[in-house]
């Protein structure tokens, strides 16, 4: 599935939600972070969700992302940060994430992710909804 056609279901899952409109193949209400997790397929190329100390853990190009919300920039001892990310301050909240998810070099200057950003704030926001449920 190409970027645009993703927005396009991402725009429409948003409006249907909206409307209280449920989903059609499940038959229930789909939730912000329901799609929020269906948007970040694109993001599990390179981050887990799973705990970094967990057993079964598999270490990805970029960090996890289990229990960022919430979490200082930089805080997994066991992966190799940039010196930009580690030394940026950043907490990641609502407004931190959204920031770094639509351009993360203009957000964090220096940082090693390769990712171009995402434009669309309501794919964004579902992705931050997904993130806040990784406990």
């Amino acid at each position: 599935m190409n970027r645009n056609h993703r927005h396009a279901l991402v725009a429409a899952a948003t409006f249907l939600y909206g409307c209280g409109q449920q989903d059609g193949d499940a038959g229930n209400p789909t939730t912000i972070a329901e799609r929020g997790r269906t948007a970040f397929r694109a993001c599990a190329v390179c981050h887990s969700v799973k705990d970094p100390d967990a057993p079964d853990y598999a270490r990805l190009i970029g960090p996890s992302l289990f229990a960022i919300y919430g979490a200082p920039a930089a805080r997994q001892d066991a992966y190799d940060y940039s010196r930009a990310m580690r030394e940026a301050g950043v907490v990641w909240d609502d407004a931190t994430l959204d920031a770094y998810i639509a351009d993360p070099n203009a957000t964090v200057p220096g940082n090693r992710m390769s990712f171009p950003g995402e434009s669309d704030p309501e794919a964004r926001a579902a992705i931050i909804a997904y993130l806040k449920t990784l406990k």
